[in-house]
């Protein structure tokens, strides 16, 4: 059990560093035309029907800096990269004409706003962890400080997921009941959620890690104060005999 909590620590500290890099992945999207930066988007839809929309492409993707085109299933020809760019074809576009209804109004321009920002400061959250977690190999209250950070940047992280998960379903949903064919961006989805996962796991190792640490020191302690206190008895029976021997012989 002595080697137990650096094991533990190691393996929160490889699945927040995986976490870290999907999350990079995600984010650079957009901004990035690498593998495998550019196979990640969110949604992708055809334009057909949309008049003046500005000469964007066809079919648009949505990634988390630029809207992109496709070329062999890769993101290409993307517009200039804009800081937390919206899911609001309307304003995309430049125009509602040829578009469904469902895209009136507010709802999914505050939804991929919002997600847009907890990517941030899940991210945040999650490098501030990676820092913190060479203090949870060698000590308990560095497990348990990496494991609360840890903590909070699956909360956001989770936010994220559900927020990116609602309003790309719904808008793939708008599009083809528009006749306008669209799907969600598999690399986008699964690297959001998998990131997730790893931060739930990595939280879990820490925390672990500090409580194994715990009942190490708890087994020691109740050890060595039973030698005490059975020595303890033992003086007292000495000395008792003792007495009573003396009592004897006057």
């Amino acid at each position: 059990m002595a080697g137990a909590r650096p094991l533990l620590g190691f393996a929160g500290i490889v699945l927040l560093a995986g976490g870290i890099v999907l999350q990079f992945l995600v984010i650079l999207s957009g901004a990035v035309n690498s593998n495998p930066v550019n196979l990640v988007y969110f949604l992708q839809a055809s334009t057909d029907g949309v008049s003046g929309r500005a000469n964007l492409p066809n079919p648009v993707r949505w990634t988390y800096f630029a809207l992109c085109g496709e070329e062999n299933s890769r993101n290409a020809n993307c517009y200039p990269v804009k800081a937390a760019l919206p899911f609001d074809p309307p304003r995309n576009f430049g125009t509602d004409a040829g578009l469904s209804d469902a895209f009136n109004g507010n709802k999914f321009f505050l939804l991929s706003r919002f997600m847009f920002a907890f990517y941030l400061i899940a991210l945040f959250f999650a490098v501030i962890s990676f820092l913190l977690s060479v203090f949870a190999l060698c000590a308990r209250l560095g497990s348990y400080l990496t494991g609360f950070t840890v903590f909070l940047a699956l909360f956001f992280q989770t936010l994220t997921a559900a927020l990116m998960t609602a309003w790309v379903v719904q808008g793939r949903n708008a599009f083809r009941a528009n006749n306008q064919p669209a799907r969600i961006g598999v690399y986008g989805m699964a690297f959001t959620w998998a990131a997730m996962a790893a931060f739930f796991l990595s939280a879990i190792f820490f925390c672990i890690g500090g409580r194994v640490g715990k009942e190490q020191s708890t087994t020691k302690s109740s050890y060595f104060g039973r030698k005490r206190s059975t020595r303890s008895r033992g003086s007292f029976r000495d000395s008792e005999s003792g007495r009573r021997v003396n009592d004897e012989y006057d």
